[in-house]
Parts: structure tokens; sequence; C-alpha cells
């Protein structure tokens, strides 16, 4: 079912059957801050995670214009049926201090040629709407510090960051 996420753009649900789908745009959106990585790992992370339970949204351009630039580098069609501009998965959490499960935000992703259109803080407030309907008092998320354009975005949109996710190497840097 189609609705209107903004002018211009549809939003959908998605399935279990866009498993691939959303590997791809799950690897992209690492592949973008991390150029020099593999991340075919992540298939595993949606294996794990990935069910009915775990909402997927999908964003398509209303026209074809849209569509052909809804591309994944590299001029790869994401879908045979559609070429989703953005994504958004969700997921459960349960707050450590208070014991309320709520939202957690595993992907939010816009295709580079469809950033800064509005479409990241359309789903934001897609997905805010959603989860107070399911009664969920907050929204958790993982950001990079480095990630600059999504740090703006929370901020502006009014999250604060609760915790630190801290990490020591084990092994040595060479």
């Amino acid at each position: 079912m189609l609705n209107s996420l903004l002018p211009g753009y549809q939003i959908r649900r998605g399935s279990t059957v866009d498993r691939a789908l959303l590997v791809k745009f799950i690897q992209q959106t690492y592949q973008d801050m991390f150029p020099d990585q593999d991340f075919a790992h992540l298939a595993r992370t949606v294996e794990q995670y990935f069910s009915t339970d775990t909402p997927l949204w999908w964003v398509d351009g209303e026209d074809q214009e849209d569509q052909e630039v809804g591309r994944l580098s590299g001029g790869e069609n994401l879908s045979p049926s559609s070429s989703p501009v953005a994504c958004l998965w969700v997921g459960n959490a349960i707050d450590q201090v208070q014991g309320d499960r709520h939202a957690h935000i595993f992907l939010l992703y816009v295709v580079p040629e469809h950033r800064r259109r509005g479409i990241g803080t359309a789903l934001m407030h897609y997905v805010e709407k959603w989860a107070t309907q399911r009664g969920d008092r907050q929204i958790g998320l993982q950001v990079f510090q480095s990630n600059k354009p999504a740090l703006n975005l929370y901020h502006q949109l009014g999250y604060q960051t609760q915790s630190l996710w801290m990490l020591k190497s084990l092994h040595p840097e060479k």
C-alpha cells in the first residue's frame, strides 16, 4: 500500500521478501561511510534481526525519472519492480533504565541523489507517529560520530545523546 510521504515521494511497507534489497541498502549505508571496506557480513545482521516484528518501509519517487535516479551507485537496479530511493528499518529495544520497550532505528538510508529533499526528516516523523501509535515513549538509534549530516538531522529533530558506545581494539594496529 502506497501513501504519500511528501510531495513527489510515496512510502510503502516492505516485507520479509525484501531481504536481499534490505541487505543492499544496509551495505550501501556503510559503504558510503567506509568506502574501502567489504560489508558482505552485514547480510548476517539482516538474517538475524529482520522479521515481521521489525518493520521496513521503502520510499519511491512518484515518477519514472525519480525511479531512474533512485539507483544505488554503479547503476545497479535494486528491485525489478521499483527502485526505492530510501528505506527505514525499525526494531525493538528495551530501555535499560526504565525497562520499557521502544522502537529502535536499525537503518535510515536515502540514496545520495535524493538527499537534502526532506525525505530523512519525513521518515523520522513517520516513524515517530508509528511508534507513538503503538505506545512507545521513545525512539533509539545509533549514529557514527563522523556522520555529521545524520547527527545534524537527529539534533534538529530533538534527539539527544543518552549514552556512548565505547570500543577498545584488542589487536593493535601494525
